[in-house]
């Protein structure tokens, strides 16, 4: 194995070597033991769009039921609203959606954009983002500032430009881009890209940093927005004593302190479960219900009731104009009107989440076992360097390997979210290869959940399938390590 000087060279290797580390993918699944007809069938998680976990068996049923029934619309968000109240209080208020993205999109043009009628020219605004995972979602409706990062994610998506969505941005919105203090952004990946590791990040010291760009940027700030992710490899692993992670407290706070909004993008997450709302300080929180909390493809936006109000109007769901408390009718953002299924299956996802957690809490706990067990089999090299956290906030196993990089030498390959997207993730590629769906796996990060084929009706963990996926993945693992020659 060739013995390399510099990263990029390692990347062009391994990119010159993929069909021989997919035939060796392919040949590795038999000597596991995956059926033939269960490839394309089982996967690392259930939480991913592109590849939905089959529905728990409580809510299809909800589904099909309520789908039989005349039921209005707005009853069915009432029931939505009540079941949020039950677990917030009532100072919060919700409003569900067809998409996180759409939940993001509506939430930071209400909070975020200036006032587009009226005489004059609009004004421009700001709203800040820390430096983190996946930014071309919670960091891509306004244009980067400073203009370093305008290239930021370029290629990701469909449409490409500054930034990833180039017709995704708002008008007259800035988005002020802040590095962490202890994260390192280095270039990774055939997509060779910026890559942000955060295992390292010091919450204190990042606060102190934000609040300085925000003081500089005061006039022209309208809001804050982060992930509401809870582990480590997503920068978010200091906590305080109840468990809630800091860096978000002190964003929460900071904006609290200014009288801005700060909004979190929480898309992998479980409400009531997971982050809390109310012990982050956040104004807004969005999900993504088809993820974590296994309904059907939605978004569902939690707020306090006061900034709720412009939400819930943009969406035709606050009154109509002649004086009625709730509606479901024609608004500007009608567009991300979630419907009737939706609506059904969310309804029975949060009475699980609010009467009965442990329904997704216990195959949480029994993964995690797995996890560790199988990892015992991996290189030592490797397994010695991971960082495994468990997360009920998105239902995860979060395997991190960033520290492989902090000795001298090359460290084990870290791929792009860029990657990811180009079909150019070796990891991904060739799980693949073995009839394994993938998993989230990039910036050296890899999330490991229940669900995709790996999950009874009732939700329940089915430990044989999910022994058998995860040893997929350490076999994947070895190839790459040897093929990098990080195993060498």
């Amino acid at each position: 194995m060739a013995d390399f000087k510099y990263k990029f060279q390692m990347y062009k290797h391994l990119q010159a070597n993929l069909p021989a580390i997919h035939a060796e993918a392919r040949r590795a699944a038999d000597e596991i033991g995956i059926a033939p007809e269960l490839r394309g069938k089982i996967g690392l998680t259930g939480a991913i769009s592109g590849c939905p976990a089959p529905m728990r068996e409580d809510v299809l049923q909800a589904a099909e039921r309520g789908a039989t029934e005349v039921i209005p619309l707005s009853r069915l968000v009432e029931e939505i609203r009540e079941i949020v109240k039950d677990y917030y209080g009532d100072e919060y208020d919700v409003c569900p959606v067809n998409t996180c993205e759409g939940g993001l999109w509506v939430s930071y043009d209400v909070l975020f954009t200036p006032p587009f009628t009226g005489r004059g020219a609009p004004y421009r605004a700001r709203y800040m983002a820390p430096y983190e995972k996946h930014m071309h979602h919670q960091a891509s409706y306004g244009r980067p500032f400073p203009p370093r990062y305008k290239d930021y994610l370029a290629d990701r998506g469909a449409t490409s430009g500054e930034m990833g969505f180039q017709g995704k941005r708002m008008a007259d919105l800035d988005v002020l881009i802040v590095p962490l203090a202890g994260g390192r952004y280095e270039n990774h990946g055939i997509k060779y890209w910026p890559v942000p590791m955060l295992l390292e990040v010091d919450p204190e010291a990042s606060i102190e940093i934000m609040g300085d760009v925000a003081a500089e940027h005061a006039a022209y700030l309208t809001g804050f927005t982060s992930l509401g992710y809870d582990t480590p490899g997503y920068g978010y692993g200091v906590k305080d004593e109840d468990g809630t992670p800091v860096l978000l407290k002190e964003i929460g706070r900071l904006a609290q302190g200014m009288n801005l909004p700060y909004v979190v993008d929480n898309a992998w997450g479980l409400p009531f479960v997971g982050t809390d709302i109310r012990e982050i300080g956040a104004d807004v929180i969005v999900y993504s219900m088809d993820k974590a909390s296994g309904a059907a493809t939605s978004g569902l936006i939690i707020g306090r009731e006061e900034v709720m109000v412009g939400i819930r109007r943009a969406l035709g769901m606050h009154g109509d104009r002649w004086g009625t408390l709730a509606s479901y009718g024609k608004a500007a953002y009608v567009t991300q009107d979630p419907g009737k299924e939706a609506l059904l299956t969310q309804v029975q996802a949060l009475k699980v989440l609010r009467d009965d957690p442990g329904t997704l809490t216990r195959p949480v706990d029994q993964l995690h076992e797995l996890v560790q067990e199988e990892l015992r089999h991996l290189n030592p090299r490797l397994r010695d360097k991971l960082v495994v956290s468990r997360s009920y906030n998105s239902g995860t196993v979060e395997i991190n390997y960033e520290r492989t990089w902090q000795d001298e030498g090359l460290g084990f390959p870290i791929f792009t979210i860029e990657d990811m997207y180009a079909g150019s993730h070796v990891i991904q590629t060739s799980l693949t290869a073995m009839g394994i769906i993938p998993t989230i796996c990039y910036d050296g990060n890899i999330f490991v959940s229940p669900g995709q084929g790996t999950g009874e009706p009732d939700g329940e963990l089915n430990p044989d399938r999910m022994r058998l996926v995860l040893r997929g993945l350490v076999r994947v693992l070895e190839i790459v390590g040897k093929h990098s020659g990080y195993f060498a």
